[in-house]
């Protein structure tokens, strides 16, 4: 069984980033997580006691990681939780290591910009023998350009500038407020 857990801390350490000789990319960093309360007599808050894990992701979060995650990043991850114990000449501990499977910043003390990774769907779909999939089909890009003309003759319509620069993965999507 597989222990899912989602912590919030602190990137304590500049994220290591490596790509193996099969071309895996890992990249990994350590976390600090100290549970704050609040201390009534003392009117005030208070840091309990820290827990340091080590947070560790694959391929392509591995790499957005490299790309957006500094050491003082306020975060929030969810993985795979994995205990292990250790033991080198006199000194023995545990190591607590999570797998991420999801990455980002806590919004609760910042802001921040997203950007969404845009992978070609026809380098990602395997070539095939049978020759209907060999006609070539328009971008999704090349989609988005055309408009359905629903204005009378004459009549401009304005669009706003970046509606032109929007990728064809977000233009789809709707805007939440």
């Amino acid at each position: 069984m597989t222990d899912i857990i989602t912590l919030t801390g602190l990137v304590a350490t500049p994220p290591r980033h490596l790509v193996t000789s099969e071309g895996l990319p890992i990249t990994s960093f350590r976390l600090a997580s100290t549970q704050r309360r609040y201390d009534r007599r003392e009117a005030k808050w208070v840091d309990g006691e820290t827990n340091w894990y080590t947070i560790t992701a694959f391929r392509q979060l591995a790499l957005n990681i490299s790309a957006s995650i500094s050491k003082g990043d306020r975060i929030v991850t969810t993985g795979r939780l994995r205990i292990r114990d250790w033991t080198s000449a006199d000194k023995t501990g545990t190591n607590i290591e999570v797998d991420a499977d999801s990455i980002g910043h806590d919004l609760s003390w910042g802001t921040a910009s997203f950007t969404r990774n845009i992978v070609n769907s026809a380098a990602s779909t395997p070539p095939t023998d049978d020759p209907a999939d060999a006609t070539p089909h328009p971008a999704p890009e090349t989609q988005l350009d055309a408009q359905p003309d629903d204005t009378e003759q004459g009549e401009a319509t304005e669009q706003p500038e970046a509606a032109t620069t929007e990728s064809w993965a977000t233009a789809s999507l709707p805007v939440p407020f």
